[in-house]
């Protein structure tokens, strides 16, 4: 059972797809907030199991002038005030060694960026904190290839590891899903779809990476079929002045609509 090692989480025997979702990154406590609050009204209601997510700090930005947050200790406290008001558990991700034991003390589930997964130390610092470590796949590396990075947290003393699939270089500006790896993934690990990161455009001349926010239902409901565990969708309530990933984030206006045809089709699937 890959939810067994997350405290707060609720809804685990719905056999549901669980769900990481919440805004790219976290720009103050009243956005944090109002896009939880929103998330647990409809999962509540679908019964799906809920982990809020949200970047305390954002290391990987084409520009120097890209926002990256807030600052780490305010963004972290409000990672925590998410989690005790609606008592839910959080993720987030790090980029440093020294992030791991300190974010860990914030949040249940400790997040390796893609472009960061063969980084040994990153991964076995995070594994060391006792809490789940979701390692996202490089966007330059295969499916089977992320079998090690599962083994480099169980040599580090721990069996709590998710594979996170965000999608494939496709040229230079563009991401694509290669749907044969989610059972390979599942071999090695509970596998999630990182469906909004999946539709990124990177690498644009302006320095601000686009997206198609149009294919996000058209990916996650391919990753349903296919049997993930989980989902990772951001959203926000304004995508257009997010600070962070708006041209790929899902409004949160559509996501009632959209988990509810999920679930759907997650039933359809498992009565097979």
């Amino acid at each position: 059972m890959p939810l067994h090692n997350i405290p707060r989480l609720k809804h685990t025997d719905s056999d549901n797809f669980f769900l990481l979702a919440g805004p790219c990154a976290i720009e103050s406590e009243d956005m944090a907030l109002r896009i939880a609050e929103r998330v647990v009204q409809i999962t509540d209601h679908l019964k799906i199991p809920f982990i809020f997510k949200g970047s305390f700090k954002k290391a990987n930005r084409s520009r120097i002038d890209s926002f990256t947050g807030i600052g780490n200790e305010k963004a972290l406290k409000i990672l925590r005030k998410v989690s005790e008001t609606f008592d839910i558990p959080t993720v987030t991700d790090i980029h440093e060694v020294s992030d791991a034991a300190m974010a860990a003390e914030y949040v249940d589930v400790l997040q390796i960026p893609a472009f960061l997964v063969r980084q040994t130390d990153l991964v076995v610092a995070a594994a060391q904190t006792g809490k789940v470590v979701n390692l996202k796949k490089g966007q330059f590396m295969s499916p089977e290839a992320m079998q090690h990075a599962v083994q480099k947290v169980k040599d580090s003393g721990s069996d709590k590891a998710w594979i996170t699939d965000r999608g494939t270089m496709f040229g230079y500006q563009d991401m694509i899903v290669d749907f044969r790896g989610i059972p390979t993934m599942r071999e090695f690990a509970p596998t999630v779809l990182d469906v909004t990161h999946s539709l990124q455009q990177p690498n644009q001349t302006s320095g601000v990476t686009g997206g198609r926010p149009d294919m996000i239902e058209t990916i996650a409901r391919a990753g349903i079929v296919n049997h993930v565990d989980g989902l990772f969708i951001e959203t926000h309530f304004d995508p257009a002045n997010a600070k962070s990933d708006g041209a790929n984030m899902l409004d949160l206006q559509y996501l009632e609509g959209l988990m509810t045809r999920l679930v759907a089709i997650r039933k359809t699937i498992t009565s097979f």
